[in-house]
């Protein structure tokens, strides 16, 4: 038998940190309570709850014996239902820059059935999709789900919330590239502004900035999420007290976003991504594509409409897809999606 480890101590009757969530973190032992978290319309710790899969599934018609791609695994939700469409005959590949969620995944899969002769895991950027085809040739059916997934928007170590006090990060991969903060200290403040503008539609981007840079005139650090916040509350305080907490709230969520798109490069590494797109799909191939700000949905209806002006696809959506009222009551986090699909040519 192994070591015995001890749960985590909390104080009070329920745990509240996130590290102190060990029910939430084992869900195949403590399915109760991931039910009635998810019933509640919460994400429960260190999981992702997958959206629009029968959408997806109903775009995408897996059949047995296809070679499939989900170019962003995350918690691999999505990948396992479309393992499921394969019923044991064919090929998933899937791809992901996080390596610390990543290996979790993979196990987690691979303790339902599914190991490297139905599932190849490659840490690579979906922008590579060509050598992805390269190596293991072109697919019958593609998904990309451009989310950033809930456990590490949740996880206070990776920075990506307002909502606990963290090192600025952002980062999809922690190991490479420069944090949020190093990025701030890098730019000029017109730099910020448009940043805000361009990647979050962001009204109070002026004000925001006129904040941050009065922190850095009196030396106040913004190195953290708690910091960065601060300054957006101090932008707002003109904003009506009625309307200040909802302001603060939804533009805490646009500058997070913006600098996290920034830091990852995310609108080049999609351009990229869709460019390629036709060239690694099989005649009749099928893509279908989950964005959640307008930003991606403008790039991805633009080159489908491109790619199928060309002849590339032989359709595409003549209009998004939304999740239904009931999903996005038991998941709020799937209010913003929309689905776009295409369909090669033959």
């Amino acid at each position: 038998m192994g070591e015995h480890v001890r749960r985590v101590r909390y104080s009070g009757t329920h745990p509240k940190r996130f590290e102190e969530k060990y029910k939430e973190h084992n869900p195949e032992k403590y399915k109760d309570t991931i039910e009635k978290v998810i019933s509640k319309g919460s994400t429960p710790a260190g999981m992702h709850i997958s959206i629009m899969v029968d959408e997806i599934l109903q775009v995408l018609q897996i059949q047995p014996g296809e070679q499939g791609l989900d170019a962003t695994l995350g918690y691999g939700g999505h990948t396992e239902k479309m393992l499921e469409q394969l019923k044991g005959n064919g090929h998933m590949y899937a791809l992901d820059v996080d390596p610390i969620e990543m290996e979790k995944t993979k196990e987690r899969l691979k303790a339902k059935g599914y190991g490297e002769e139905i599932l190849t895991i490659c840490r690579k950027n979906f922008a590579y999709i060509d050598e992805v085809a390269q190596q293991y040739g072109k697919f019958d059916f593609i998904l990309a789900d451009l989310g950033v997934s809930s456990m590490q928007i949740d996880n206070p170590e990776r920075g990506f919330s307002y909502k606990v006090d963290a090192p600025l990060d952002l980062r999809l991969n922690p190991t490479e590239g420069i944090s949020a903060a190093e990025c701030l200290k890098n730019l000029s403040k017109e730099d910020f502004i448009s940043l805000m503008i361009e990647n979050s539609d962001e009204p109070y981007a002026e004000e925001i900035a006129k904040a941050v840079w009065e922190k850095k005139r009196r030396k106040e650090p913004v190195e953290t999420t708690f910091q960065l916040k601060d300054a957006i509350e101090k932008a707002l305080i003109k904003v009506p007290q009625a309307e200040r907490k909802q302001a603060v709230k939804k533009s805490c969520q646009r500058v997070f976003q913006a600098l996290r798109i920034e830091v990852n490069s995310e609108f080049e590494v999609l351009q990229a991504f869709l460019e390629k797109l036709p060239q690694v799909l099989n005649p009749g191939g099928r893509v279908a594509i989950l964005t959640f700000h307008s930003g991606e949905d403008r790039m991805v209806k633009k080159i489908m409409k491109e790619h199928f002006a060309e002849g590339l696809y032989e359709e595409i959506s003549k209009d998004v897809t939304r999740p239904s009222k009931e999903e996005c009551i038991r998941n709020p986090r799937a209010a913003s999606t929309k689905l776009r699909y295409a369909v090669r040519s033959k």
